[in-house]
């Protein structure tokens, strides 16, 4: 069977001749790790990206089949972006910074994980209709429509993977470029309609790009959204504020996609989602991923026993598992054959594999997972 089959097969409870080796890339100081050892070659650390031609080359090299995240899609963020800028050079070095979503951080020497969040720009209706609004618009300048209908002929058929049309994200890029600090003021102590419109003006523009590319007779396995808006207890907002603000644009994006006949849908969220699947899950939105198991365990299978043979994932293995021995790396791989058996289900790494991720322990999990037979 080639990938792609293996992969619609799975998750639409069909047979398959063996589980693929499913992963969702890595940090790139792990790949800088990795080369100063000598497991991969040093070009191989440098340019990495989601599906690019190293992505592909380092599949081959571990043993991976392919990185879940080959999502394609047009330019559906701000745009034009904002001009990334320095605006302080504090005494230790650290650096505010004004970065592409008008979001201001604090870049500290060093410090290679997700930024300090400082202040930001989107604050007011004024910010919102001055600063924002008009990047915020749909225009044809957006989509490379020569590209998208050449695309079944110079991608889709040429790469044995599922491949994604992004479907962008009704609420995590807004908190981009607000900070959760100011998601929470935009949604309480402000113009009590204003966080609507932002919502509403940025899912338009986002549905309109969508449509476009479909259009334009692209083809694609699923959708994809991406919205990290969960944390380790839970989401950043009231799971019924976000079902009055969020669910219709979900719900128009997802019948779009139905419409070409893609129904499969994955969505990218961290931390705990649990009380957000219902509002997802009724808009169709069907599955889960990365289902991070972090410090709560599994999310996956207390899903499936509460939304039956609907709810669908991809993801829920425990990485920290690739930092510790062959043991631990045992122990998830029969945690994992547990959940393959529930059906509609895909293993892969629950995140990014992160630094002290051991290279050995990834060929042994990439080459041990092919071996399970669902």
């Amino acid at each position: 069977m080639t990938n792609r089959e293996r992969a619609l097969n799975l998750l639409h409870f069909k047979p398959v001749d063996r589980l693929p080796a499913v992963h969702f890339g890595y940090w790139p100081e792990l790949l800088v790790e990795w080369a100063e050892q000598g497991k991969i070659p040093a070009e191989l650390s440098r340019g990495w990206g989601d599906g690019n031609d190293k992505d592909m080359e380092l599949d081959k090299l571990i043993g991976w089949d392919y990185n879940w995240s080959h999502v394609h899609g047009p330019v559906m963020g701000l745009f034009p972006a904002f001009e990334k800028t320095v605006l302080e050079v504090l005494p230790d070095g650290t650096q505010r910074v004004q970065n592409s979503s008008g979001l201001i951080e604090r870049m500290h020497p060093g410090v290679v994980s997700i930024p300090q969040e400082d202040d930001y720009l989107l604050k007011d209706r004024e910010a919102f209709e001055t600063l924002y609004k008009p990047k915020m618009q749909f225009s044809a300048d957006r989509i490379d429509t020569e590209y998208w209908k050449k695309y079944n002929e110079e991608v889709y058929d040429k790469l044995d993977v599922p491949l994604g049309i992004s479907l962008g994200s009704v609420l995590g890029d807004i908190r981009n470029m607000v900070s959760v600090i100011g998601m929470s003021y935009l949604m309480y102590d402000e113009d009590e309609d204003l966080f609507a419109d932002i919502i509403d003006t940025y899912a338009e523009m986002q549905y309109r790009c969508v449509e476009a590319v479909l259009e334009a007779g692209a083809r694609f396995d699923f959708g994809h959204f991406w919205e990290d808006i969960c944390f380790n207890s839970g989401p950043l907002l009231s799971p019924a504020v976000f079902e009055e603000l969020c669910a219709r644009h979900y719900k128009r994006r997802c019948d779009l996609l139905r419409k070409y006949g893609i129904d499969l849908i994955s969505l990218d969220c961290d931390g705990v989602t649990e009380k957000l699947q219902q509002t997802w899950l009724d808009n169709g939105v069907n599955i889960l991923f990365p289902i991070e198991v972090g410090t709560w365990g599994d999310q996956f299978e207390p899903a499936r026993n509460r939304f039956g043979t609907r709810q669908l994932g991809v993801g829920a293995m425990d990485k920290t598992a690739l930092r510790k021995d062959k043991a631990a790396v045992d122990a998830e791989l029969e945690r994992i054959r547990r959940m393959v058996s529930l059906g509609g289900f895909i293993p892969c790494p629950d995140h990014r594999l992160m630094p002290g991720t051991k290279f050995e322990l990834v060929q042994y999990y990439a080459d041990e997972i092919k071996k399970i037979r669902p």
